[in-house]
């Protein structure tokens, strides 16, 4: 949420550094705090990193990925210091901070679970080490001045997060509700596989809207330039909608606690009218983080189902086993 509070707000490049702001671990609240070339020395300071990025994506054999950020002058660009723009990207850190040391604990609280089910404290690591990686990553999105594939690579593995952690609440909570739904796994997989290619498509009517914000255009024109693009993503959400109807059709019919399934139909329609309202309304910037919130978290309890439902069919091979050698 907050992620997309900064990016709404064009808050992305308020601190020109990372991990500190400005150099510091407390931003300027003026500008007389910086000195009179902070422009020059942070643009000299995000080349040299991205020069190890370019190193890095070369051996990854994306050479022509790399020389196109080496080449790319502007992305050295520096924006003139802007108070509230450092302060909304600050905040934005200082909770990334606080969700690092949260997520630490969950680690630290998973190694008692090592003697009897390791696969929880070896996913408690797991999740741990890529919030480490996110942190890291997120370094190259600000050295590369918001490169649009480096904050979708950025977005995504946030939601990789999600699915870990609830993963792990699925795995340590006793009472893990378990459904017996015939091909509903199948189906709800499908439904994610969605959603998240439709988040993917948001992305890039992000990067449109984007390219048209930093051209000077007025909101009511960003629609328009991003045409293409936006076309898509909306073509595509009948698909989500349709998928997730039939979902929960069978959800609704099966046994078990109705909660999630009716959580889950609420999560559609919210972000169906969040993207609706942006649409109609020259994508007022209080319903961006509102949209990609709301996705997430429909991603995240997606995933929740997902398990519930592999318990069940796993429930169900094992007594339909049981029933066989009986009989």
């Amino acid at each position: 949420m907050v992620g997309g509070i900064v990016r709404s707000t064009g808050s992305g490049m308020g601190c020109p550094d990372w991990p500190k702001c400005f150099g510091s671990w407390v931003p300027p609240i003026t500008v007389e705090q910086l000195p009179e070339n902070y422009k020059e020395v942070y643009a000299a300071h995000r080349e040299k990193k991205n020069v190890r990025f370019a190193n890095y994506l070369k051996k990854l054999g994306m050479e022509e990925t790399a020389i196109k950020i080496l080449n790319d002058k502007s992305i050295l660009q520096e924006a003139d210091f802007n108070v509230t723009k450092t302060w909304v990207e600050y905040i934005n850190r200082v909770i990334g901070v606080i969700i690092g040391l949260l997520i630490f604990a969950v680690f630290v609280a998973s190694i008692r679970f090592w003697s009897w089910d390791k696969k929880i404290t070896i996913i408690g690591f797991a999740t741990f080490f890529l919030v480490g990686i996110q942190g890291w990553i997120g370094s190259f999105v600000v050295s590369t001045n918001l490169t649009p594939w480096t904050v979708t690579v950025h977005m995504l593995l946030a939601l990789v997060i999600v699915a870990l952690l609830v993963y792990l609440y699925f795995e340590s909570t006793k009472d893990k509700q378990i459904r017996k739904v015939p091909y509903g796994l199948s189906l709800l997989v499908l439904c994610m596989t969605l959603l998240v290619m439709q988040i993917v498509l948001g992305t890039q009517v992000r990067e449109a809207i984007d390219v048209a914000a930093s051209s000077l255009l007025p909101r009511s024109s960003w629609i328009e330039a991003s045409w293409a693009s936006f076309v898509i993503h909306r073509t595509f959400s009948w698909l989500i909608v349709i998928a997730h109807v039939v979902l929960l059709w069978k959800l609704l019919k099966s046994e078990g606690s109705k909660i999630l399934p009716y959580s889950l139909a609420v999560l559609i329609l919210a972000t169906i009218l969040s993207g609706v309202g942006m649409a109609y309304f020259d994508i007022p910037a209080f319903l961006q983080p509102v949209h990609l919130t709301v996705a997430s978290i429909t991603v995240g309890l997606q995933f929740l189902l997902a398990l519930q439902l592999n318990s069940g069919r796993g429930e169900m091979l094992i007594n339909q086993h049981v029933s066989a050698r009986s009989t």
